[in-house]
């Protein structure tokens, strides 16, 4: 996985914003609530972002991917070897964390993003 793909990706997603939160966290966010965490220091030291519930131990016995600190209980995992996931798993997951938050939006919210 390439961390400069990943982030773009996650740029391109409708509706999605970035901000620094809690000093060195890049956060992507959709409606306000977050599906992806990154360094914002532009190192390569991994990615965080919410999975389903049933990948959730899947991903987490792989080498390279562990819970996420913190989020572990909401379900997300970091990827903390790059060479763990491919680019197109990553851009997979990355797409289904988004959604898994939208999902959570109100209607309305959804459909203001959606530019309904």
């Amino acid at each position: 996985m390439n961390l400069t793909k990943a982030k773009a990706y996650c740029r391109k997603l409708p509706g999605a914003t970035e901000d620094i939160k809690w000093e060195t966290n890049l956060v992507f966010s959709v409606g306000g609530k977050m599906f992806a965490v990154t360094g914002a220091d532009g190192s390569d030291r991994g990615i965080s972002f919410k999975v389903d519930d049933d990948r959730f131990l899947e991903l987490t016995d792989r080498p390279g991917i562990i819970p996420a600190p913190y989020l572990a209980r909401a379900k997300w995992v970091y990827i903390e070897d790059p060479k763990a996931i491919t680019d197109a798993e990553a851009a997979a997951l990355l797409q289904r964390s988004y959604e898994l938050v939208f999902a959570k939006l109100t209607k309305k919210l959804q459909r203001e993003i959606q530019g309904l």
